[in-house]
């Protein structure tokens, strides 16, 4: 036991050793609680600092850009059958199997990506065997073929795989585009698919506190996709002129590629073979550095182990000819091999420190597996948010104080203890919204707001089963220790209840609706606490200081006592709350 001396007696009075706990767990709740919102500021800045930092806020708060972009997943379908055409070229020539044609289609829109299909015709009729085995070690199990007519074989994608591409499409887009935001330093932007059937290949990009919209558009869009390929031939001054120049017919496993035109170069078109030597899926890293001359600015990248070994090896055996680092399907340079390189490698010609940047956070962020093109943009002005912002805390304060005033008024001295664990309660709620990074909405306000009426609320059931028990005849200590024990099991009711609904808005709901139900069920969580374990602990100081207390503020029967009457002086404090989210 713990003693502690009692200024008035003069006597020393024993501390329950469970009542001593309890308040060491309350004390140190709340340091949590402020550590997790301010944390150890030694000055005015500091603070202010470390609490902007912790109480992050969304979009609709700080202003910003809300761009919506359709995945064009029919590209990916696209890149998937231009694989099989490749590879089912390569593999009958190395059979020695002659054929008229192989092409796929061009499904135009995402709605028809599932069409895609590769036609083989021209087959002579006693290679059809072979064809059938061939085809049947391209596809696997992703694709399905078919004889259509004598020498001519369709190929089409399974369902399944079908399903399983656009899906991972849809990922893979996200992910890359949300490497791209991380590395644009914003902060608590958010990259999500937009639900619903029709907008399936929508993705939502929310960026706060952005200030250039047009750039970060541009960046979200660049697909990205580096490769450093063989040059055969060029520059040409257009397709007609390469094509002359090979006898009006492109070598076997080339491409030909259009030049940059920047710097004043006019139109220039570049062969090129058509596997590249490195892709940037082989990259290690990406970084904007200054070039040879002054004011010039270029992009250096560092290749993986794997990829720096095939890249030296080539270099080393091409020394003298040209290399293309094509980025997006455009040649940028050409420069001629001076030497065997290994891992790394710079591309030259940007206009600006900004643009190398952006080129090097591209290439880290890896090359989107599909275009993507903004169906959606809106752009939220700061003054907007902060508008927002002090209509969300006025909300806040008008719901605050109608609640204390409705408390402290009705129930005396027992609406102050009310009073202090709804403040712990929205301590708390503050607390754990920042230690699991959730960023503030308006419908977060709106949830804070109305877990604060439900908090009264528990409060309303114990403090009325409290007058229940001392109407009954029994003393203070035991009509409290009643009025929480009997009230416990509504509470735990109401709240499991209320948790429920909040799963199946978090589960079906978007960002927004989202928000709103985590912020509430955080404060039923902290309300459970406050409202069950604070708020007695508060009584049970009051009867151990008094071991002989005979009676209790705890509010005047101003109404007879009926369940209506009961009823309502519990969803006054409901209302109240309700009242001050629609103020906003």
């Amino acid at each position: 036991m713990h003693v502690c001396a009692d200024r008035k007696k003069g006597k020393g009075i024993k501390v329950p050793r469970n009542l001593r706990w309890k308040w060491i767990v309350i004390v140190a709740v709340v340091l949590g609680c402020v550590f997790g919102v301010i944390e150890l500021p030694k000055s005015k800045e500091e603070l202010i600092a470390n609490w902007n930092k912790n109480i992050r806020l969304g979009l609709d708060l700080k202003g910003g850009s809300h761009i919506v972009m359709q995945v064009q997943v029919q590209d990916a379908f696209k890149a998937e059958a231009d694989r099989v055409v490749e590879q089912l070229g390569e593999r009958l020539k190395k059979a020695g199997v002659a054929y008229g044609s192989i092409e796929r289609n061009d499904p135009a829109t995402i709605e028809a990506a599932d069409t895609i299909e590769v036609n083989l015709r021209g087959v002579p009729p006693e290679k059809e065997g072979d064809v059938r085995g061939l085809l049947t070690e391209v596809t696997g199990q992703q694709w399905l073929f078919s004889q259509q007519s004598s020498g001519n074989f369709r190929i089409t994608l399974r369902r399944e795989a079908s399903l399983k591409l656009r899906q991972d499409t849809l990922t893979q887009t996200m992910n890359t585009l949300e490497k791209k935001v991380n590395g644009l330093g914003v902060a608590e932007a958010s990259v999500q698919q937009r639900g619903g059937s029709e907008g399936e290949a929508d993705v939502l990009v929310q960026l706060p506190g952005v200030d250039d919209p047009a750039r970060v558009k541009a960046i979200l869009q660049t697909a990205a996709m580096l490769e450093l390929t063989e040059v055969r031939g060029g520059p040409f001054g257009s397709p007609t002129e390469a094509l002359r120049q090979n006898s009006g017919v492109l070598p076997l496993n080339t491409r030909l590629v259009r030049g940059s035109m920047r710097d004043g170069a006019g139109e220039n078109w570049w062969l090129l073979a058509r596997s590249a030597v490195v892709t940037g899926r082989d990259l290690r890293d990406a970084r904007a550095q200054q070039g040879d001359m002054p004011g010039r600015w270029e992009t250096s990248f560092v290749l993986t182990q794997d990829a720096a070994q095939r890249f030296e090896r080539f270099t080393g055996e091409n020394i003298g000819k040209r290399l293309a680092i094509v980025l997006d399907n455009v040649v940028l340079s050409a420069p001629q091999i001076e030497s065997r390189i290994s891992d790394q490698g710079r591309i030259t010609g940007a206009g600006d420190m900004q643009e190398a940047a952006d080129l090097a956070l591209n290439l880290r962020s890896g090359s989107l597996p599909a275009s993507v093109k903004v169906i959606e943009e809106r752009t939220v002005g700061p003054s907007l948010g902060a508008d927002s912002i002090r209509r969300g805390l006025a909300a806040g304060l008008v719901g605050l104080a109608l609640v204390i005033a409705s408390m402290v008024l009705y129930y005396r001295g027992a609406g102050f203890n009310a009073v202090l664990a709804l403040l712990l309660n929205t301590i708390m709620t503050i607390a754990a919204l920042s230690y699991i990074d959730a960023t503030w909405t308006l419908p977060g306000i709106a949830g804070l707001v109305l877990s604060i009426g439900m908090a009264v609320d528990s409060n309303v059931l114990i403090f009325e089963r409290i007058k229940e028990e001392m109407r009954a005849g029994k003393v203070v200590a035991a009509a409290i220790g009643a009025g929480f024990d009997r009230a416990l099991i509504t509470i735990i009711d109401t709240h499991v209840t209320t948790v429920v609904a909040s799963a199946f808005l978090f589960v079906f709901g978007t960002g927004p609706v989202r928000g709103f139900a985590v912020t509430l069920v955080i404060g039923l969580a902290a309300n459970l606490f406050t409202a069950v374990f604070v708020s007695r602990s508060i009584f049970d100081v009051l009867v151990w200081r008094n071991p002989r207390l005979d009676k209790v503020s705890i509010g005047k029967e101003l109404f007879s006592q009926t369940s209506i009457d009961f009823l309502s002086r519990r969803n006054l404090t409901l209302g109240l709350s309700l009242l001050a989210i629609a103020i906003s």
